[in-house]
């Protein structure tokens, strides 16, 4: 490692201005429960969360710059740092907790408490945050230059082309604005369906439709088109070839886990009960092998990574003196570690004593290591979360067994261990990417470190309100909030403890994933698009078709064409937020009570009219226009 001396800030050391003001700090933890909630919609709905540092940033300027007329790089950067928090709480809450619930539902137990989930997601969020401190100077400051923070990067050079914000802040209103007025007139007044389906009597077993929302068509824009096509031809391989051949097949036998026969499934429940009785186990053996896959691959640069940052470790401190240095001291962190770990320990959640409170918080500071660096190499997007948490979960829940802590206290113990890591995780790579973007613009780190507790904390004590909503309006596994996520680290604790999966189907899924990486496409996307339902991959591809239509213009140079696509990803991440927002109100009607039904029931009989499947079509190809009016269709002013 070498460090990069001749490396000069945007806003020099010695230079002060406003940044830890009333301001970013009351904005910075709205725009994280903002995009808190909004990610953990989408993630539930589609399994998968979008960065919300650049969006944070950019709304931050159109307010400071444009509303407030004030001019701070480092309060803009100290908003998004606050900010983008929630995104990062999100992902790791909704990826694992919802098991919970619907643990709670099957048994009649009770589920857990809001003050139960604030707690374990703080705790994993602030754990996330002090492991990585220590890490800045090795990882953000040293090997300037060598580690790229993708999003970090860009996210600096959004804010340091703040003159823009008004501008770009419109883009992303814009596509809230449109999004959340969709979103009402589709789902709140039921103008016509969210999700529309066909199937296909000539080709029996198959059917084909999709889910006509904003965020799905913001996401695939968003991942771009190469993601959105593994997501896509995972869909296919499960609807247009394993679908028919399990009806084909075994139209006349019982398999388990069905109790009927498939042909008796499919005329009662047509292609969605085979998808729903077999292909989401098989999807499940894909994303878990693809999980692994991803460690295993992984396991050479972890080991360099924890290698080099224990190097870096102890070099960790309060800085130099200089602001652009000062760290939180480390006797601080690890005083708050410590008074984490005993935490663990006493909170009734997590089951565990205080040795086994002690490893959940060396196996989070090793995850959180590892977070940290890769991040830096292959972008937060690409952070094998999922896999950590599947590994972490497989390992507990077997030491859970051993131990004799087994059944329902056992299974629960096994998902809040692994949310406490899979948090620490998310966090810590969402910090490093924010730590990047502060030594760009010279932000003072202490500063950014204590937003970002600040930032982890109100997003856990909303996580558990929205998730109690959700739940509360329309139930985890239903269609409306399938949780695929969560599902499938539930179906992982259950298999170990219980042995109760049908493994055939599971390990069909291992299967093809290893033959998906063998052939060099990468398992993750893929795996998830055969597990979900394919209405959730086809919009996501229109998405990524748009995008790939402007990198495609050859009459448009490079730098036009650079902005564009930045004006579709701002516009696409206001599609992602206003959805969320509006999907939380309508979970919000769906638990008023009024007459006979709820005040959601009220509103989607409000119109009377329902324009069918063609009308959801029409419908969105008219957003796709929308998208394509911001990028492609752009006037020059």
């Amino acid at each position: 490692m070498s460090e990069n001396n001749s490396f000069k800030p945007f806003v020099p050391a010695e230079k002060t201005l406003p940044e830890f003001t009333a301001t970013s700090i009351i904005l910075g933890i709205l725009l994280a429960v903002l995009f808190g909630g909004a990610n953990a919609y989408l993630g539930l709905r589609v399994g998968m969360t979008v960065s919300a540092s650049i969006p944070a940033a950019v709304i931050s300027m159109g307010v400071i710059r444009v509303i407030l007329k004030k001019d701070s790089v480092l309060e803009n950067n100290m908003v998004q740092t606050i900010g983008s928090a929630g995104e990062s709480v999100a992902a790791g809450s909704i990826f694992t907790m919802p098991a919970l619930f619907l643990w709670a539902s099957e048994w009649g137990t009770e589920a857990p408490s809001l003050v139960e989930i604030a707690i374990i997601a703080a705790i994993g969020g602030c754990l996330g945050v002090l492991f990585m401190v220590p890490l800045r100077k090795a990882l953000i400051v040293q090997e300037h230059g060598v580690l790229p923070y993708p999003e970090g990067q860009a996210c600096a050079e959004v804010l340091l082309a703040g003159e823009e914000g008004g501008a770009k802040a419109g883009v992303v209103f814009k596509g809230l604005g449109l999004s959340a007025v969709y979103k009402f007139i589709t789902d709140g007044l039921k103008l016509f369906p969210s999700e529309i389906h066909w199937e296909i009597p000539a080709y029996a077993g198959s059917g084909v439709g999709m889910d006509v929302l904003p965020a799905l068509l913001g996401v695939g824009y968003i991942c771009g088109t190469k993601i959105s096509s593994y997501l896509f031809a995972g869909g296919v391989l499960g609807w247009f070839v394993l679908m028919p051949l399990i009806l084909l097949f075994g139209k006349d036998l019982v398999l388990f886990p069905a109790t009927v026969t498939v042909g008796e499934l499919y005329a009662s429940g047509g292609s969605f009960a085979i998808w729903s009785n077999f292909i989401k186990y098989i999807g499940a053996g894909a994303v878990a092998a693809g999980g692994v896959i991803s460690l295993v691959k992984s396991l050479p640069l972890i080991v360099r990574t924890f290698r080099d940052a224990m190097k870096g470790y102890g070099k960790g401190g309060a800085g130099t003196g200089e602001r652009t240095d000062r760290d939180l001291s480390m006797k601080t962190i690890l005083l708050l570690i410590v008074a984490l770990t005993l935490f663990i320990w006493l909170i009734p959640i997590v089951p565990v004593n205080l040795f086994s409170a002690i490893i959940i918080v060396i196996f989070g500071f090793f995850f959180a290591t590892v977070s940290s660096r890769m991040v830096g190499l292959i972008g937060s997007s690409n952070n094998p979360v999922s896999g950590m948490t599947i590994a972490t979960l497989l390992i507990a829940t077997f030491a859970l067994k051993v131990t004799g802590q087994t059944g329902h206290a056992g299974m629960t113990a096994a998902i809040a261990i692994g949310s406490v890591i899979c948090i620490i995780a998310a966090i810590a790579g969402d910090t490093s990417q924010d730590l990047k973007t502060g030594y760009i613009v010279g932000a003072t780190p202490m500063k950014q470190q204590i937003g970002e507790l600040i930032g982890v904390i109100a997003s856990a004590v909303a996580i558990g309100a929205i998730l109690y909503l959700l739940n509360a309006a329309w139930g985890y596994g239903s269609a409306e909030l399938p949780a695929p996520q969560a599902t499938l680290m539930k179906m992982i604790v259950e298999g170990v403890m219980g042995g109760n999966l049908p493994w055939n189907l599971v390990f069909a899924g291992a299967f093809i994933g290893i033959v998906v990486e063998i052939l060099g496409i990468p398992v993750l996307p893929f795996a998830v698009g055969l597990y979900l339902p394919i209405h959730l991959s086809t919009p996501m591809m229109a998405g990524g078709l748009v995008r790939l239509f402007i990198e495609k213009r050859k009459q448009m140079d490079e730098k036009k064409k650079k902005d564009r696509i930045e004006d579709g990803v701002l516009y696409c991440s206001g599609l992602i937020a206003g959805e969320g927002l509006v999907g939380i109100l309508l979970a919000v009607f769906a638990i008023i009570p009024m007459g006979e039904g709820s005040f959601g029931d009220f509103l989607g009989s409000f119109l009377g009219v329902d324009l069918g499947n063609i009308g959801g079509l029409i419908f969105f190809i008219l957003l796709m226009a929308t998208l394509l009016k911001v990028t492609v269709w752009k006037k020059e002013k």
